[in-house]
């Protein structure tokens, strides 16, 4: 394993990834909002014993550099990926993303699907679009205001529901880590994202692994009928944390066929 530090330009932030192992298609992980390349060590250690794996801390996150711009939508840590992916040489590899790392996952599939020999997403978020204006709007000026971080710890609390007391330590320090403004900011672009658009112009191969809190009628199974999607129950929203083997499993099965 080696930490990467990526400085691809004076106008992108300087990005860290964990990069190791070698053969076969590599596979590249993309974390959540909150989260950094350690919530997928699990299978980083899983796969280097065939494949080269890589997982990126995203701007604002990990030991990656805040956005220089202040920029965080999607679509702009979608450019993280391709700064990564062209400053380690990839040429087409497997993407995978969680939660809000989904998003970027997709964002990214869609914008260059010849680099993508497939999609393997982790209890993916939604299309926020779609929810109503009196669901999120308290909770993003709670999050603006002095509660900030009773506010987010509560939430992502509820996140955790069925998670191992290990996993919920670890989520919640990480939590802790990140500062209030860029926790705003990706959460806004998250409900500013269109993933259904992008999703459709990927033609590969996608896999959406769910928990039961991916069960509404804004996720992307749902709204998209022909994604295929398995679910993992018994776990909170970190399912590759909760139950590594069973991911580990349904990852293997992914990447073999």
């Amino acid at each position: 394993m080696a930490l990467i530090r990526i400085d691809s330009s004076p106008s992108s932030p300087a990005l860290c990834a964990d990069d190791g192992g070698s053969g076969g298609i590599p596979v590249f992980f993309v974390h959540s909002l909150a989260g950094n390349s350690g919530h997928w060590s699990c299978q980083l250690e899983h796969l280097r014993k065939s494949c080269r794996a890589i997982a990126i801390d995203l701007r604002g996150h990990g030991k990656s550099a805040p956005a220089v711009d202040g920029d965080y939508a999607i679509e702009a840590m979608a450019n993280d990926i391709d700064s990564v992916a062209k400053a380690l040489g990839l040429k087409r590899f497997v993407l995978v993303g969680h939660s809000m790392g989904g998003s970027v996952s997709i964002e990214y599939a869609g914008r260059h699907p010849e680099m993508i020999a497939g999609l393997l997403l982790a209890d993916p978020s939604g299309d926020a679009r779609k929810l109503q204006a009196d669901q999120v709007e308290p909770f993003l000026a709670a999050l603006d205001s002095n509660s900030y971080a009773a506010t987010a710890k509560e939430y992502w609390k509820a996140m955790l529901a069925g998670s191992n007391p290990s996993v919920q330590e670890k989520v919640l320090g990480d939590l802790r880590s990140i500062r209030k403004e860029v926790m705003i900011a990706v959460f806004k672009s998250t409900l500013r994202f269109d993933p259904i658009t992008a999703l459709l112009r990927y033609p590969g191969k996608k896999l959406s692994v769910i928990t039961r809190l991916n069960e509404t009628p804004i996720s992307l199974h749902s709204l998209l009928p022909d994604l295929p999607h398995i679910s993992i129950s018994g776990t909170g929203h970190w399912l590759q944390l909760d139950k590594p083997d069973e991911f580990n499993r349904i990852m293997d099965d992914f990447l073999s066929s």
